[in-house]
C-alpha cells in the first residue's frame, strides 16, 4: 500500500500543524487510506513517538489498534489485496531462499519462503511494514518476490523447516551406545553457547545428545520421556511399564539446547518459550518407525517437555498377548460380530483401551465389512481400515469426524473417545441405524459406564436401545521370566528387566453384557451401586477375580495388584 504524503503550507487557524508541516486534516486523510484497520489521524500523527516505531513498526501498530495479530493481518490483506494464509506449507522449490538468505535475517525480520514458480519467489511475512528488508531479499535472490501475510508462529515454523532441510538434519537415529553420565558430560562440554536457538538446535553435539536420549528410552521400552527442569537441576525420567523412574540428570545448562532440538524435530516455534505447544514427528531406528508426540509447557524453572513414544513394531495387537482369557475373548467377539449396537471399553488414561480395541478389530472380517475410525491421535495403523485424525484447529472434532464417517457407508466404527454429549449421542444414533460402534469412556468399572453416559446427557432409553456391553480394564506389570521377579540373575542385575523384576504389562478385565434386568434398571436411572449388584446377580465377574487368577498363575504379584486396583 503506497501512501504519498505532501506537505501543506497553510495559514488556516482552525487546523493545527506539527513539526513536519502536516495539519490534522492531512493525518486524517492518510489514516483513511488504511481502510478497515480504522486508524485515527491522531494515532497516526503520534506513531513516530512510540518506542520501537522505527525498528518494529508493525508491532507498534498492533498495539495502537488494540487487536490480535490474526485479525490485523486479515484486515491488512483485505485492504492491500495481499493473500493471508494462516498455516502456509513449505515446498522444495523454495530451497534457494534458505541457501541465500541468512537464517539470522529471516528470524529477525520474520520472513520465510514457501514456494518458487520459476519466476517469482513467494515469501511469507509476519512483519509487513519493512520495505527495506523485502528489497534486500530480492537483491539476495536476484528474483522478484510475492508477499503473503502469515501469523508469526506459522512463519517461525517455516523458518525451522526451511533451514533444517538445508542443514540436512538427522531423521534416522543411528544405534548409539547406552547413555550414561559421562556421555552427558562429554556432550555438554561440546555444546557451545549461542543466542540463535536454531543454530543451537542444529549443533552436532545437541543432535547426538537428543538421539542418545531417545535411543536409550526405546532400549528400555519407555512409553514416555519426561524432561523436567527444577530449581537447581534438570531431570530426565522414563515411564517404563507404567512406572516413572529417574534416568539421567544432565547439566541444567543443556535444557535450552534439548528443548530447541526437540522443537525443530516436531515443527514447533523454537522462539516461543512462554506458551504451551504440541507437535509430533517420526524417526527411524533401523527398520523400526517410532512416532513421537511432544507436549511442551512453560514452568517457573523452564520448559517442561513430555514425549510420548509409540514403537508400532513392539505393540502386541492380539487378545491373547494382552492377557484376555479364552472365554472372555469368545464373549467379546460374539458382541463385535453383531450387525449393530455399541460396545464401550472403559478405564483410566493409559490403561490400554485402544490396544484392546485394535486387537479386537484384528478379528473383524475387514474384507466384507467397512471398518472406519476417528481418533486423537491415531496410534496404530492397520491394513483394511480407514482412519481419521482429530484436528481441532481445522474443525475436525470427534463429533464432526463421526458425522463425516456416517456418510462413508461404514459397517464398524471406532470412536477414539466419548468426551461430550454430542459425540455420545452421535455414536448411539449410529449404533441404532445399522452400524456397530466401538468407543472408549473413562469410568472406574464396567457397570459404571451406564450412569456415566447419563451424566454426560444421554437419555436412558437411548442407552438401553444401543448398548450391548461394557469392557473395563487395567494394566498390571508382568513378572520377568528371566529372573522370576527377583531382579537378579546369578547375583547380577537382570538385563531383561533392568533389575525391576517386571518386564511388560498385561491387562485384567471385567465385562458386562446387557440383559433385560440391566435395561430395566437403566430405564429407572438406577445408580452405579444398584447396577453393579444387578450385574453380579447375572454372572458378572469383577476385575479382581481376573487379577487373582493371574497371581495364582505367577504372571504378576499381589503387591502389583494392590498398587493398581487397591484391593
Amino acid at each position: 500500500m503506497a501512501i504519498s504524503i505532501k506537505r501543506k503550507k497553510s495559514t488556516d487557524q482552525t487546523d493545527s500543524g506539527d513539526k513536519n508541516g502536516l495539519v490534522t486534516s492531512d493525518w486524517s486523510r492518510i489514516a483513511g487510506l488504511f481502510g478497515p484497520m480504522r486508524l485515527s489521524g491522531e494515532q497516526l500523527r503520534n506513531f513516530a513517538s512510540h518506542p520501537g516505531s522505527d525498528t518494529e513498526p508493525w508491532d507498534v501498530l498492533l498495539s495502537m489498534l488494540a487487536t490480535d495479530e490474526h485479525t490485523a493481518l486479515k484486515l491488512l490483506a483485505d485492504r492491500t489485496g495481499l493473500e493471508f494464509i494462516s498455516e502456509p506449507r513449505i515446498e522444495e522449490s523454495s530451497a534457494r531462499f534458505y541457501e541465500l538468505v541468512p537464517s539470522a535475517v529471516a528470524r529477525r525480520d520474520h520472513v520465510a519462503a514457501t514456494c518458487f514458480d520459476g519466476a517469482v519467489m513467494t515469501v511469507a511475512t509476519a512483519q509487513p511494514m519493512q520495505p527495506a528488508t523485502f528489497s534486500m531479499i530480492e537483491q539476495a535472490l536476484g528474483l522478484p518476490i510475492r508477499l503473503v501475510l502469515c501469523p508469526r508462529g506459522s512463519v517461525a515454523n517455516l523458518i525451522n523447516r526451511g533451514y533444517e532441510q538445508q542443514q540436512d538434519l538427522v531423521t534416522e537415529i543411528i544405534e548409539e551406545m547406552p547413555l550414561d553420565e559421562s556421555a552427558m558430560q562429554t556432550a555438554a562440554g561440546s555444546i557451545g553457547e549461542s543466542n540463535d536457538l536454531l543454530q543451537l538446535a542444529n549443533q552436532g553435539p545437541v543432535i547426538r545428545l537428543v538421539n542418545m536420549i531417545l535411543f536409550e528410552a526405546l532400549r528400555r521400552r519407555s512409553s514416555d520421556v519426561h524432561i523436567h527442569p527444577m530449581e537447581n537441576r534438570l531431570v530426565i525420567r522414563l515411564r517404563v511399564d507404567g512406572m516413572l523412574v529417574d534416568a539421567f540428570s544432565p547439566p541444567q545448562a543443556l535444557a535450552p539446547a534439548i528443548s530447541s532440538r526437540l522443537k525443530v524435530m516436531t515443527e514447533l516455534d523454537i522462539a516461543n518459550r512462554h506458551s504451551p505447544q504440541d507437535g509430533h514427528t517420526s524417526v527411524r531406528i533401523g527398520s523400526k518407525k517410532i512416532d513421537i508426540r511432544m507436549s511442551c509447557i512453560p514452568t517457573v524453572y523452564g520448559e517442561r517437555i513430555v514425549l510420548r513414544l509409540l514403537d508400532q513394531s513392539q505393540t502386541k495387537l492380539s487378545l491373547n498377548e494382552v492377557g484376555m482369557t479364552e472365554q472372555m475373548q469368545e464373549d467379546l467377539l460374539g458382541l463385535i460380530d453383531q450387525p449393530n449396537g455399541m460396545l464401550l471399553v472403559t478405564g483410566p488414561t493409559g490403561s490400554g483401551k485402544t490396544t484392546t480395541l485394535y486387537a479386537a478389530l484384528g478379528c473383524v472380517d475387514r474384507g466384507s465389512r467397512n471398518v472406519m475410525t476417528v481418533e486423537d491421535p491415531v496410534e496404530y495403523h492397520m491394513d483394511g481400515i480407514s482412519q481419521m485424525q482429530v484436528n481441532t484447529k481445522r474443525g475436525v472434532t470427534f463429533a464432526t469426524g463421526l458425522r463425516a464417517l456416517l456418510r462413508q457407508d461404514p459397517d464398524v466404527i471406532l470412536v477414539g473417545e466419548i468426551r461430550d454429549e454430542e459425540t455420545a449421542k452421535l455414536a448411539i444414533q449410529a449404533s441404532l441405524t445399522g452400524h456397530f460402534v466401538l468407543a472408549t469412556l473413562h469410568t472406574n468399572d464396567a457397570p459404571g459406564a451406564i450412569p456415566r453416559l447419563m451424566d454426560i446427557g444421554v437419555e436412558p432409553f437411548l442407552i438401553t436401545s444401543s448398548l450391548v456391553g461394557v469392557l473395563a480394564q487395567r494394566l498390571l506389570r508382568r513378572i520377568c521370566t528371566d529372573c522370576s521377579g527377583a531382579g537378579l540373575v546369578q547375583g547380577q542385575k537382570c538385563e531383561n528387566c533392568f533389575g525391576t523384576g517386571f518386564r511388560g504389562r498385561m491387562a485384567v478385565y471385567e465385562m458386562v453384557t446387557m440383559n433385560d434386568e440391566l435395561r430395566r434398571k437403566t430405564a429407572e436411572r438406577a445408580d452405579g451401586v444398584t447396577l453393579y449388584e444387578t450385574a453380579i446377580r447375572h454372572g458378572f465377574v469383577p476385575m479382581k477375580e481376573d487379577a487373582r487368577r493371574k497371581i495364582l498363575s505367577s504372571q504378576t504379584t499381589a503387591e502389583e495388584v494392590q498398587r493398581v486396583l487397591g484391593e
